[in-house]
């Protein structure tokens, strides 16, 4: 597996954001990857400016970024967006995270 691949958005996840744009927003969706959390590590997900060293991921006239210091954490993750009965939320399949917590935000490498 090459550890250099940057992240992938699903087409879902591009929908769900078209949805939370088209009330005449137009922001990109942050991913990030912070300290803490209960396993180590949390995921910080918000709506955000793209910055100068992000990395843009862009489909379906929306855009995702991923700052400099999360995207090692994010090789070859994929973001999506998940509708369950629990609660509909972006959510990161991540092949780096060796464990994740019941709440799904928070993993450990």
């Amino acid at each position: 597996m090459d550890l250099n691949l940057p992240p992938r958005v699903t087409e879902r996840a591009f929908a769900r954001l078209a949805e939370i744009n088209a009330g005449g927003g137009h922001q990109a969706l942050r991913v990030a990857v912070e300290g803490g959390g209960c396993s180590g590590f949390q995921y910080d997900i918000k709506l955000d400016e793209p910055k100068g060293d992000d990395l843009i991921l862009e489909g379906s006239g929306q855009k995702v970024v991923v700052d400099a210091v999360s995207l090692p954490f994010l090789a070859n993750a994929v973001i999506d967006f998940a509708d369950e009965l629990i609660g509909a939320r972006f959510v990161i399949e991540n092949p780096n995270a060796t464990s994740s917590c019941g709440c799904g935000t928070s993993f450990s490498m």
